[in-house]
């Protein structure tokens, strides 16, 4: 509280100014048309002490808290009665609702019984919201927010607050909390814009990827689209609070294709689940799975990923399993590599009738790779070829393709999407590509 005294020469001094009415020891009276002024000027972004500077007042003399304070309870004054409420002084007025006189008029009294019919009448107009933790067969109450808005609609048709206190006693609510929730009713609207300019944005990112960015995904486009980070948990907040929901790709076993013969002979598993690689085509894993177009054939997709960047590097489109398809991956590899194959490099597969074939474990050798493969029915031990998998047949509708040509074009216009455009979070937020260059330039 403001403690401030004011000597002769300094009253005298503040009552040449022509926005004070009267001044005393501790106190100053201003004009209602200085408090209009004050109070229009603060909305417009002005500070206080800015305002008081230019209306002619020594701020050494008055105090900046005097300032600030006297700011602050006529914007609350302007906010429940206007600016006819700064021009008329209500301070010492019992017109808020004060404690009833002991001989109250009949016509009080039915001012007051009205007040109660506005306000149950009010009450009725607001939506119940039954909420799960009540017991069934339970009256639904409403929230604190809900008698607040009961009230304001009676005071509003009034167009008086001479009954509050009566009404946030008949409501079952404070006073201090209802003129509380008037003063954040200003705050809360202006959060709320916000919130929907965001959902707006965010609802536009999402449906240009088909619902399936989470919200790793939204962050990263709009830090790319904007310049300006969104921070990650108000994303998840505004999708919780908007219904934004990320489609979800489910697991769908992977069925083995065929037995191995006798010829066939696996090798340990390597790789070990080391997925966590620094050094560019050291360690790469391989996968086969199928595509269902939409004239019900199945078309197989062979890819070689990079663990490290995981950039996919080379791919092949079939309509057949046999071991053509593994063998013309493994050719695009080699010409992709163009002979730059790392001293240790390594290729990791699973346990399908390509990879333990002797055809195929001839030609890795050739190429200078040591083999690995995951133990035997274990998709978790090459969950970085599942993962791109699952996301491919998440974006890429396959079952629009009619033959293998439009199949062949979708995944190739996804894998270039993949590897240039899409950002990864784990990859500090680059592309593979990106990523890749980073790691060589490392």
């Amino acid at each position: 509280m403001n403690r401030r005294t004011f000597n002769p020469d300094q009253i005298r001094q503040l009552e040449t100014n022509p926005h004070v009415t009267s001044v005393s020891d501790c106190t100053i009276q201003y004009n209602g048309e200085f408090k209009v002024h004050a109070v229009r000027e603060n909305l417009a972004g002005k500070r206080p002490i800015e305002i008081f500077e230019e209306s002619g007042f020594d701020l050494l003399v008055i105090g900046k808290q005097t300032a600030n304070e006297a700011l602050k309870r006529w914007r609350r004054t302007y906010r429940m009665y206007g600016e006819e409420g700064l021009l008329n002084d209500r301070r010492g007025k019992s017109n808020l609702g004060g404690r009833p006189k002991q001989d109250e008029s009949v016509e009080r009294r039915l001012a007051k019984a009205e007040a109660r019919i506005k306000y149950l009448t009010a009450e009725n107009e607001l939506p119940k919201k039954a909420r799960s933790s009540r017991k069934r067969g339970e009256t639904p109450s409403l929230t604190a927010t809900e008698r607040y808005q009961a009230i304001n609609m009676v005071v509003q048709k009034l167009s008086s607050g001479r009954f509050v206190t009566e009404l946030c006693t008949l409501a079952e609510v404070s006073r201090s909390g209802y003129y509380a929730w008037i003063a954040r009713r200003d705050i809360d609207s202006l959060r709320e814009e916000r919130d929907y300019a965001d959902y707006l944005l965010l609802k536009r990112v999402h449906d240009r990827h088909n619902g399936r960015l989470g919200y790793r995904g939204l962050y990263m486009e709009i830090l790319d689209l904007s310049g300006v980070p969104m921070n990650h948990k108000r994303i998840l907040r505004l999708m919780r609070k908007f219904g934004i929901v990320t489609k979800i790709r489910r697991q769908n076993a992977y069925r083995k294709l065929a037995k191995a013969t006798y010829e066939h002979r696996t090798v340990p598993n390597h790789l070990n689940r080391r997925f966590n690689q620094e050094e560019p085509g050291k360690v790469l894993v391989t996968d086969i799975t199928y595509l269902r177009i939409g004239s019900g054939q199945n078309v197989y997709l062979s890819c070689v990923k990079d663990v490290a960047t995981r950039e996919i590097l080379a791919h092949h489109v079939s309509t057949s399993l046999r071991m053509e398809l593994v063998l013309h991956t493994t050719k695009k590899l080699e010409e992709r590599l163009q002979g730059n194959i790392h001293p240790e490099a390594m290729i990791h597969s699973d346990q399908g009738f390509h990879y333990t074939h002797p055809a195929y474990q001839a030609r890795i050798r050739e190429m200078g790779m040591v083999q690995s493969m995951s133990r035997r029915g274990n998709c978790l031990d090459n969950a970085p070829m599942e993962s791109f998998f699952g996301h491919l047949k998440d974006y890429v509708d396959y079952s629009l393709a009619s033959d293998l040509d439009e199949v062949c074009a979708m995944v190739d216009a996804y894998i270039d999407y993949y590897n240039c455009e899409r950002r990864q979070w784990k990859l500090q937020k680059m592309t593979p590509a990106q990523y890749r260059s980073h790691l060589i330039a490392a």
